[in-house]
């Protein structure tokens, strides 16, 4: 059984990579469709988008994330610890 669900789910695994695939190329060939048709908006847009992301304070962003992540992170091992502690108490 455990070959039948490692089969099905490197399955999944296969078949969401197609799809993710196929979806970003979909998604890519509608906006060099879009720029073709509609080239200055298409830069104004560009303009816009870069002028904003200049603009974002991504240091403090990225400082942020990362004391998130370190104040989770503790939380997080005790319960992955205690999860793993269980399972082998119930095994025995």
């Amino acid at each position: 059984m455990n070959q039948r669900s490692a089969g099905t789910s490197e399955d999944i695994i296969v078949r969401g990579y197609h799809y993710a695939k196929d979806q970003t190329d979909e998604l890519l060939e509608q906006v060099e469709n879009y720029v073709r048709e509609n080239p200055g908006q298409a830069l104004l847009y560009a303009f816009v988008a870069g002028y904003v992301l200049n603009r974002l304070p991504v240091g403090s962003m990225m400082r942020g994330l990362i004391k998130l992540s370190i104040f989770g992170i503790k939380p997080a091992l005790l319960v992955y610890g205690a999860s793993k502690a269980y399972t082998a108490v119930q095994d025995e």
